[in-house]
């Protein structure tokens, strides 16, 4: 059985994170990952705290395991759910899209683990300093908003200037990426889209079957222009979303007003017109729909074969 620092660290069985995704990581999903052995994640995404102290209750209601809640950074409401989690002593935040330190030492003192998302070596040292228990390295080839560097560049080279645990993100869907990330320095993984065809997720059913039917060229990066670029589904609305972003006659606030709504729209209404399907690269390899439980114990079973069979390459 694979066992690494992180899963002492956090109290897991299997060293796995599961993405904190807007409109998909509720507390159900969150709870299921966590019953299996992972760490589930709950989003806080652009709601207020009512919504995540709900949340939370309704995970701890699901599961005596340890899970973990995702903060937004550039969410409206980041102060009220960045004071939620210290008063509801949240076993562990990760964060995305910014620099979580002006928040740190409340999360800290209320005996946080705090696990930021970084897309670059100088962001790690920061938060390293700043804290932080562990790094998430999440490389561009994952869904939502990515940085520029790949998962494979960026995880050895995190690893280099950190001497906290580095979990590696972006681009990992399968045993095979774990088995990957562990020889770059990595201590576990973080998956997201493989999660989004669990039985528990409660996404619609349109945005699973995308993801099912997804291939190795099914995804673009939008928003370069505004400059937080997102990874999704080629879908009519990113391709026509593209095709603004690069009509000098259109504002970024047009382009802003254009993509507002259109995740809701893609996970809760199932939209294939106007939703945003986020996805990463390895939405190719999703092929069934499984309990997340299934997904975890699957994945790691597959790591350990490989790991084994590793030897034949060396005398």
């Amino acid at each position: 059985m694979i066992k690494t620092p992180i899963c002492d660290l956090m109290g897991i069985e299997y060293p796995v994170f599961q993405g904190g995704m807007a409109w998909v990581s509720d507390a159900v999903l969150a709870a299921a990952v966590s019953n299996g052995g992972g760490l589930g994640i709950i989003t806080a995404m652009n709601a207020d705290s009512g919504y995540l102290r709900e949340q939370i209750g309704i995970a701890r209601e699901l599961t005596d395991k340890p899970f973990g809640v995702n903060i937004m950074l550039m969410s409206p409401f980041v102060g009220e759910v960045a004071q939620v989690v210290a008063d509801e002593s949240v076993p562990v935040v990760t964060t995305g899209a910014g620099n979580p330190s002006k928040y740190m030492e409340n999360w800290l003192a209320a005996g946080i683990k705090v696990v930021p998302v970084v897309a670059s070596v100088a962001m790690a040292k920061l938060l390293t300093r700043a804290g932080a228990a562990a790094i998430i390295a999440e490389g561009g080839e994952s869904g939502g908003h990515v940085g520029e560097t790949s998962t494979m560049a960026l995880v050895p080279q995190v690893c280099d200037v950190t001497d906290l645990p580095v979990i590696a993100a972006g681009g990992i869907g399968d045993g095979r990426g774990i088995a990957a990330v562990f020889m770059l320095g990595a201590v576990g993984v973080q998956m997201g889209t493989r999660f989004l065809a669990a039985n528990e997720c409660a996404i619609h059913d349109n945005y699973k079957e995308k993801i099912l039917k997804a291939t190795d060229i099914a995804t673009i990066v939008t928003g370069r222009k505004l400059g937080h670029p997102v990874r999704s589904l080629k879908t009519p609305f990113s391709r026509a979303y593209m095709k603004a972003e690069y009509d000098s006659n259109i504002s970024d606030e047009d382009l802003e007003t254009m993509g507002t709504g259109a995740l809701r729209l893609a996970a809760v209404e199932g939209d294939a017109e106007r939703g945003c399907f986020l996805s990463g690269q390895i939405a190719g390899l999703v092929k069934k729909r499984q309990p997340a439980a299934e997904i975890v114990r699957e994945i790691f079973e597959e790591a350990e074969e490989i790991l084994h069979g590793a030897e034949k390459w060396t005398k």
